[in-house]
């Protein structure tokens, strides 16, 4: 296997860890970075080459760590800065990847700069965030409505101006087209660069700049009668503006120019695929801007063959591709597609061409847990209730065993386990998805053509989808039977290196290939 001149991160599966759900070290409840490193070795048995830790800042917690009142610290629920620095050092002695969650559009209203920006009209880092006058009205400035509902401007009584908010008032945004916060915030990056770690996930990248302006947002002509009341607008105004891509571009080149081995930054930002495609920034933008398609696609055969297809033709040259199934703000894989659907959702996810994320408890084939009313704590739920929106459900704890509280914890989880951690669990190694998944990371790594080979489809016929991965000597084909019944489908002479359900490694045949309800196979192709 030759893969010699790839940077890591094309070859490497990325593990999102949630750490308030990982794994609690200290009884509290909630899980910690101590935690995590304590589970770093189920990372390396199941095949993992990097892991992305969700914020871990000291954070008033108004949006669960997103709200950030320390950049260059850890929250004492999380652990300290020691830690990090250890699990950093742990992580590097087993050959896995440190990406971290960074969040440059918004502080909490708790940091410092936004305590001193609020303090008088003439702070100075009053331009640090983005304050205006009201409306003749006394109104807000404009239309603009808050990813979390209502308004995206709260009035300061003190001041008698507004701020902007692209989500929380617990989350004001930073003016970004102030030079002071750029040198800031890339001082950040220096900073957990210092430390060790191997690139940034960047949070929410489409909303760092606004028009100029501020115009109001056009009404969106698609809107209808149960729709989020923050789609009642088209939000050109609001996000995804050019100035975007020169901060991009700054930071890989400061990336680039640190000393050591590559580093990455991936790029988080719901926008159609043409946009989303800009982030690349020709080679000098993101390495990897998430690609989100399949977690909003349906599961049918010929539609994830169009998506695939498309996604592949809009990537500009040299843009490398990724994918992501699931993660901590969208529901899971097994309740999106189904408990017959996930072990699929899994092979396909694996053998793609591209960069593949997966989020915790995916690979036991989680689904989201019911949250009682009372136990809700996100903050999405609570003021846009009765719209599916809350994110509680797919953040439960990782359940490791059948021991009390799921191995996860000695005291109480801050979010209630998943009902069937009994059977549904780490320990449980008999979980089929679970060894599935290793069994998908293990081929990945031993084949060329599943790390950096070209794709090709083959054909979406019926519930049947199939595609193939090619290298210089290696042609192989995946085959997904997506319906719940048996399919027959013609393929050239075969080697079965793995099937969905794990019983027909080494099988070989000639013209036909039989595929049982729900079954997805790997071939090495022999002609």
């Amino acid at each position: 296997m030759n893969t010699t001149g790839s940077p890591w991160w094309q070859k490497a599966a990325i593990y999102q860890i949630y750490p308030r759900s990982f794994q609690d070290s200290n009884g509290d409840g909630v899980g910690d970075l101590a935690g995590v490193i304590t589970r770093l070795d189920y990372l390396v048995w199941l095949g993992i080459d990097a892991i992305w830790l969700s914020p871990f800042y000291p954070s008033p917690m108004a949006d669960f760590g997103y709200d950030v009142s320390d950049y260059c610290g850890v929250d004492p629920i999380f652990g300290t800065l020691a830690d990090f620095d250890r699990l950093v050092t742990e992580a590097r002695a087993r050959g896995l990847k440190v990406i971290v969650d960074f969040v440059p559009n918004h502080t909490s209203e708790a940091h410092p700069w936004f305590v001193e920006s609020r303090g008088s009209r003439d702070n100075p880092k009053r331009d640090w965030f983005i304050w205006r006058d009201p409306r003749p009205d006394g109104g807000p400035p404009n239309n603009w409505l808050s990813e979390f509902g209502g308004a995206a401007w709260t009035k300061d009584e003190i001041t008698g101006q507004y701020y902007y908010h692209a989500y929380l008032p617990q989350q004001p945004d930073l003016n970004w087209r102030n030079p002071a916060v750029r040198a800031a915030m890339r001082d950040v990056l220096t900073f957990w660069l210092e430390r060790g770690v191997d690139g940034f996930r960047l949070d929410t990248i489409h909303h760092l700049f606004e028009d100029e302006g501020l115009r109001d947002n056009p009404p969106n002509p698609d809107f209808k009668d149960g729709m989020a009341p923050t789609l009642r607008f088209d939000r050109v105004h609001q996000f995804d503006q050019p100035e975007v891509h020169g901060i991009l571009q700054d930071w890989r080149h400061l990336l680039e120019s640190y000393p050591g081995h590559e580093r990455v930054l991936v790029s988080e930002a719901y926008l159609p695929l043409e946009k989303v495609m800009g982030y690349y920034g020709g080679g000098k933008g993101a390495h990897l801007p998430f690609n989100f398609q399949l977690i909003g696609a349906p599961w049918d055969a010929a539609f994830l063959a169009s998506l695939i297809t498309r996604y592949e033709s809009l990537l500009p040259p040299g843009g490398w591709p990724n994918w992501v199934l699931g993660n901590h703000d969208r529901s899971r894989v097994a309740s999106r597609f189904g408990p017959d659907a996930a072990p699929l959702a899994t092979m396909l996810l694996l053998t793609l061409r591209g960069t593949p994320t997966l989020y915790y408890g995916d690979e036991l084939g989680l689904a989201d847990v019911p949250v009682p009313p009372e136990m809700v704590q996100d903050p999405w739920e609570k003021l846009v209730p009765g719209f599916g929106l809350g994110r509680d459900p797919v953040r439960t704890p990782m359940p490791w065993d059948a021991s009390a509280s799921a191995g996860f914890t000695t005291g109480t989880p801050w979010l209630p386990l998943n009902a069937d951690f009994a059977t549904r669990n780490v320990a449980a190694e008999k979980n089929n998805l679970l060894l599935l998944t290793r069994d998908l990371l293990a081929l990945r790594k031993h084949e060329t053509a599943l790390q950096t080979g070209a794709y090709g489809l083959i054909e979406s016929r019926s519930d049947i989808l199939t595609y193939e991965r090619l290298a210089v000597d290696r042609r192989l084909q995946v085959v997904l039977n997506m319906s719940a019944a048996a399919q027959h489908t013609p393929v050239p002479a075969y080697e079965l290196l793995l099937s969905t359900r794990r019983d027909r490694a080494g099988e070989m045949a000639e013209r036909l290939l039989r595929l049982r309800p729900h079954e997805g196979v790997v071939l090495a192709i022999r002609e």
